[in-house]
């Protein structure tokens, strides 16, 4: 009796082994790390069946796929996918996957039909990654992108910071983070300085229009922030501390968690920063005074921000949130005011910044997605002037209603895209809509409201007759509420006429037609005051450019060595541009009065090698103003600027230790000034150097970094010179100085990670 009841418990055993089916795991080849959500397709008589693997890399195959031969396939993002056309599945089994990305290259997704290495995009993209992000200290996205060429950052201690790409200001500078457009623009530019760094993983930079895939604002180029969107880890806490001899003190904190198909980060912090003069000494952290030192070169500002994002993804849809929020206070102190020096007007500024996305995709079967991301980008502003009593620290809000104000800006988007991307195929395409709705709010607006609508449709496609060449025409249609908006086409050419051996040769050509809205700034914009009068125009056009861009890109690898070489042209010619003109004796107005032309080249230089990596760059501008009006300015002559930019990096893994140190030269920088008469005159901005160092220790397995570093080597304050915009209502001339840095600096940063795999 009981022989047969341990054959029936045996058989009951086996049965339900049976039923359990097989387990067949996920790794990759690198870390022996497993694969989360890898997919695995299984086909057996025609019937293609799907699975994603769960956090430990892991899926069970029922019993119904057991003793059947199938054609397996695996795959993952940033792996080679293996393809096994004849198995059959009876234990269970371990594959390894091997990355088709090495640590010498980047991935990009901005203007691409699915995320793919820079070297196989036909768009002309620069990476600013995390591991860069930190060797640089950086503490917010202008500090990040200070060392790229091609890139001119100045510094307005109240309205922010302002760029210029290729030549072309910020105000056609298209800003996205994870796509998004964002909104609130002071002087025509988002201050990138609001933004903080800590949940970025990076930075991609497209030089030109990308008006097809973006819309407005994109004539010189888009700048595509990336959030951290994966974590490798089932739980991750990271601690982020910065210190700085100027008196910034910033702290921050990311928790992050998996769990099965779910991912969620949070992240909050503080950047503090006291303000900072001259007159201040290194490490000399004294006492306010109530005197003329109340009055700082550098404003105080206090930051506050935080972030959470969600992510669930499934076999064959994912959906993703990303919220953002940060509050920024900066105090202006005023000079005491005699005869008793008892009292100060002191202006506050409050500023608030949310964006937000929604992200769905479903994959279809052979490489079909259907794309919908929703997005919203809020920015507040306030400010008030107060009157202090230096006796009693009272503050009392003044009386005259022009000192206080209070502006509002909302944007809403909605993008739909429908993508077909197969490596293998020689045409691949995208169709996409977007609706786009900005709203303004402001004692300055006309009407003190007012709101744009901006609806497209938009299309691009990638044919390759061979391996080697690539053409990608778009074309993007556009209505909007307020004004007639250009038909946009632009065309990429990619050509690899030589790939040999890990050595390859490419060509990247470009032409795009792009457009700049008015703003409704520009449009409805109503201020007058005793030392103002500035009226928006209601029928201004919108600028429109033509880019074009030719670049050569050489990639070769010898051995451990890697060497990437890029020489590239560009030229841009923009059309009906926006400026501030007269438009009576005491009034001016926003006019379709300028032709900007902008040319350059620059070229670049990198080797990778192990642990060491070094970089150099040179870059050569020229700008072309013609007023078109009654004068003819400088004989219709480009001016030039040269730039040059350098780096090297060393990581001695053997001891922890890494070395890194940053140079960039910033030549003479012309500008055309105009005051309230109409007069224009050329200012120089003299030229100045500007250096980091660093070097960063990690401990207990990297998860201890601990780093000191030395920023703006050169010790620079302020340049010569002036700078200022075309024509201005309410100036007669330049200060006389730019001011570029806080001068020498030094600074300590501590990491902590912990995590569980």
């Amino acid at each position: 009796m009981k022989k047969y009841a341990y054959i029936i418990a045996l058989f009951f055993l086996i049965s339900h082994s049976v039923l359990l089916g097989q387990t067949i795991t996920v790794i990759s080849s690198n870390d022996k790390h497993p694969l989360p959500h890898a997919r695995i397709e299984i086909a057996i008589q025609n019937k293609v069946y799907n699975f994603l693997s769960d956090i430990q890399g892991n899926i069970e195959i029922g019993s119904a796929y057991q003793n059947l031969y199938c054609k397996l396939t695996i795959s993952y993002p940033d792996f080679n996918t293996i393809t096994i056309p004849n198995i059959r599945i009876t234990k269970d089994t371990t594959f390894t996957l091997s990355p088709t990305i090495n640590e010498y290259e980047e991935v990009v997704v901005t203007a691409q039909y699915k995320a793919q290495l820079i070297e196989n995009a036909v768009h002309n993209i620069a990476v600013i990654d995390r591991k860069q992000i930190e060797s640089m200290a950086a503490q917010n996205v202008i500090e990040a992108i200070n060392n790229q060429l091609n890139i001119h950052i100045s510094e307005d201690n109240i309205l922010g910071a302002n760029i210029q790409l290729q030549g072309i200001g910020g105000e056609n500078v298209k800003i996205l983070i994870d796509g998004i457009p964002v909104t609130g623009r002071q002087n025509g530019n988002i201050d990138l300085a609001q933004i903080p760094i800590e949940n970025i993983e990076r930075i991609e930079i497209v030089e030109g229009p990308l008006s097809v895939n973006y819309g407005t604002d994109a004539l010189a180029g888009t700048i595509n922030i990336i959030t951290k969107q994966n974590q490798k880890n089932t739980w991750e806490i990271t601690s982020n501390n910065y210190s700085e001899s100027s008196g910034k003190l910033n702290n921050s904190l990311s928790i992050g968690g998996k769990f099965k198909n779910h991912q969620i980060i949070l992240n909050g912090g503080r950047h503090f920063f006291d303000g900072w003069d001259p007159s201040h000494k290194i490490f000399d952290y004294r006492n306010p005074i109530a005197d003329s030192s109340r009055v700082l070169l550098w404003k105080p500002k206090t930051q506050l921000f935080g972030g959470l994002n969600y992510q669930f993804r499934g076999t064959h849809a994912s959906l993703v949130f990303n919220g953002q929020y940060l509050d920024e206070k900066i105090i202006n102190r005023g000079y005491p005011r005699p005869p008793y020096f008892e009292t100060a007007f002191d202006d506050y500024y409050q500023t608030q910044r949310i964006n937000q996305s929604l992200d769905y995709q479903y994959y279809f079967k052979h490489n079909h997605t259907l794309s919908l991301t929703a997005g919203y980008s809020g920015y507040f502003r306030k400010k008030n002037t107060k009157i202090r009593d230096l006796t009693t620290i009272d503050d009392v809000i003044t009386s005259n209603p022009d000192d206080q104000d209070t502006s509002t800006y909302h944007s809403i988007m909605l993008r739909g895209r429908y993508i077909q991307a197969k490596d293998d195929k020689k045409f691949n395409y995208e169709v996409g809509f977007e609706i786009l709705q900005e709203y303004a709010f402001g004692k300055k607006i006309l009407h003190k409201h007012k709101n744009i609508g901006d609806y497209a449709l938009y299309t691009s496609a990638e044919y390759s007759p061979l391996p080697s060449l690539t053409f990608r025409p778009g074309i993007r249609y556009s209505y909007n509420t307020q004004y007639k908006a250009p038909l946009t086409p632009s065309m990429n050419i990619k050509w690899t006429f030589f790939n040999k051996d890990k050595h390859d040769l490419a060509l990247r050509f470009s032409y795009a037609r792009g457009f700049r809205a008015p703003s409704i700034k520009e449009l409805f914009y109503t201020f007058v005051d005793a030392n103002h009068n500035i009226i928006g125009n209601k029928d201004l056009k919108a600028e429109s450019s033509d880019n074009f861009n030719l670049s050569f890109h050489e990639n070769q690898r010898i051995a451990d060595v890697v060497i990437k070489n890029k020489l590239s042209v560009f030229y841009n010619i923009i059309y009906n541009q926006i400026a501030l003109a007269q438009k009576s004796v005491n009034e001016y107005s926003y006019f379709n009065i300028n032709r900007f032309t902008t040319t350059g080249f620059q070229f670049e230089s990198s080797i990778l090698y192990k642990g060491l990596s070094a970089g150099l760059g040179f870059g050569y501008i020229g700008r072309y103003h013609k007023i078109v009006s009654d004068k003819t300015f400088l004989n219709n002559q480009f001016l030039f600027s040269p730039s040059i930019n350098s780096q090297i990096q060393y990581n001695w893994e053997k001891i922890g230790l890494q070395f890194a140190l940053f140079y960039r030269y910033i030549g003479e920088l012309p500008q055309i000034f105009g005051d309230e008469n109409g007069n224009y005159t050329l200012s120089i901005i003299k030229d100045y150097h500007l250096a980091d160092f660093k070097i960063s220790k990690y401990i207990w397995n990297k998860r201890l970094t601990i780093s000191v570093g030395v920023k703006n080597i050169f010790n620079v304050i302020n340049v010569s010179g002036s700078e200022g915009s075309a024509i201005s209502a309410h100036s007669s001339g330049g200060s006389g100085q730019t001011t570029i840095g806080m001068g020498r600096t030094y600074n300590l940063g501590i990491i902590l990670k912990l995590y569980s795999k």
